[in-house]
């Protein structure tokens, strides 16, 4: 199914479009891009699932969310009575700063952990005032990890390794924030994961490397983690003001159906601004569309009893 448009540039034209599209089953949905309608109600604690879901948030393609989303999902779980302990796997430690974590100069991090074989019980720190909440956090240093890891037995899977050592009997969800590519610590994550996450932004090149993706996706599940799956697509830095946002999600949601949440992520200043205070937006500013948005999704996700 093609994008229709009436500006020059036609999304459902581009061969790196049809090719992502065409590398998944298609499954229509009536869901519109602006629906939130979402299970349950948004006071108490949500319901805690039967077992820990480990979900690694991945997307090779640069500033499309995946660390805002991944610290706010986190955040507004952990608002509602989930335990959630959030990895920063990217060296630029966004995840780590927008949690207050410390991780600068000799903290350990995630690093010593993927190469030096430290306990993951050895970096994770509470972040400050929100006491359901956890990090793990990252360093410049990890920048040198898809270097070391390759010399190192079973480097495919040193991340799971590490996690299922680490007591996690009362963590509900562990969220992996991957690196804008698809290396080895991406292809860590992965192995570590049941579940993927990936967001989507509304925009004309959304879906350039989702095939890419999917196939390394696939190809994990068939060699290294068989229970890995395509459980949740967040639409994100939506614009209902434009033609083209509405264009990408309907087409988004035409090929993948009921893996999109229904909720979409507005494009907001606030989402941009809370980092720079050491906060997820759901803490720095809980009544902006940003932090309603994505305690709608969190919501969603909580409720969700089987994965796609």
């Amino acid at each position: 199914m093609a994008i229709v448009t009436q500006t020059p540039l036609n999304p459902g034209d581009s061969p790196l479009v049809r090719e992502a599209l065409s590398s998944v089953v298609s499954r229509e949905t009536s869901a519109t891009p602006t629906a939130a309608q979402t299970p349950g109600d948004g006071d108490g604690t949500w319901p805690r699932p039967a077992k820990t879901r480990v979900i690694a948030v991945a997307n090779q393609k640069g500033g499309v969310g995946k660390t805002t989303t991944s610290v706010n999902i986190a955040a507004a779980l952990s608002m509602h009575g989930q335990r959630v302990l959030v990895v920063d796997l990217d060296p630029q430690g966004n995840a780590s700063t927008a949690l207050a974590t410390e991780h600068r100069g000799d903290v350990p991090d995630v690093y010593q952990v993927l190469v030096d074989d430290l306990p993951m019980a050895d970096i994770v720190k509470q972040v400050p005032d929100m006491p359901n909440l956890y990090c793990a956090p990252a360093t410049i240093d990890l920048a040198g990890a898809e270097i070391e890891l390759v010399s190192l037995v079973a480097r495919e899977a040193r991340l799971r390794r590490a996690l299922a050592a680490y007591d996690a009997i009362d963590l509900d969800y562990i969220v992996i924030d991957c690196p804008p590519s698809l290396g080895l610590l991406t292809v860590n994550a992965l192995v570590a994961a049941e579940e993927v996450m990936i967001p989507i932004q509304c925009e004309y090149y959304a879906l350039e490397g989702l095939g890419q993706l999917l196939r390394n996706v696939d190809l994990i599940r068939a060699h290294l983690n068989p229970t890995l799956k395509l459980s949740t697509i967040v639409l994100t830095m939506y614009d209902g003001r434009t033609r083209l946002a509405s264009q990408v999600a309907e087409e988004v949601r035409s090929h993948f159906g009921d893996t999109v949440l229904n909720t979409v992520i507005p494009r907001s200043v606030r989402l941009s601004e809370a980092p720079s205070y050491g906060q997820s937006v759901m803490t720095y500013d809980p009544g902006s569309s940003g932090a309603m948005a994505y305690m709608d999704a969190a919501r969603e996700i909580a409720h969700r009893t089987t994965v796609a």
